[in-house]
C-alpha cells in the first residue's frame, strides 16, 4: 500500500515559521529522494526542496536560506521547516516522492497573512 500524508499548514502571519511533515510507507519511502512542492492559485506547481536517501538537498531559490527539509528514515517521514514565511509562500504545499511512479500527497494549505 503506498501513503503520503501530509500535515502541519496552517494560517501564519508574515514573518513567522511552520513545520511541514509528510508520512510516507517504507515501500516508497526508503532509499529513496523526496520533494515538496506547491502551487499557488492560478500558478503552475513548482519545486521547493528536494533531499536525496543520504541527505544531499536542493532549493528553489526563492526559498533558499528560510526553509530546510529534512527527513528522519526511521520514521519514514520527510519534513519542510519555513522560516520567515512571506505572503508570497501561500500555496498548497505537496509532498512528492522520486521514484519511478511518482506519488503526491493529497496536499496542506499555507497561507502567509502580511
Amino acid at each position: 500500500q503506498v501513503q503520503l500524508v501530509e500535515s502541519g499548514g496552517g494560517l501564519v502571519q508574515a514573518g513567522g515559521s511552520l513545520r511541514l511533515s509528510c508520512a510516507a510507507s517504507e515501500n516508497i519511502f526508503s532509499g529513496n529522494a523526496m520533494g515538496w512542492h506547491r502551487q499557488a492559485p492560478g500558478k503552475l506547481r513548482e519545486m521547493v526542496a528536494t533531499i536525496t536517501s543520504g541527505g544531499f538537498t536542493d532549493y528553489a531559490d526563492s526559498v533558499k536560506g528560510r526553509f530546510t527539509i529534512s527527513r528522519d528514515n526511521a520514521k519514514n517521514t520527510v519534513y519542510l521547516q519555513m522560516n520567515s514565511l512571506k505572503p508570497e509562500d501561500t500555496a498548497v504545499y505537496y509532498c512528492r516522492t522520486y521514484t519511478r511512479y511518482t506519488y503526491w500527497g493529497q496536499g496542506t494549505q499555507v497561507t502567509v497573512s502580511s
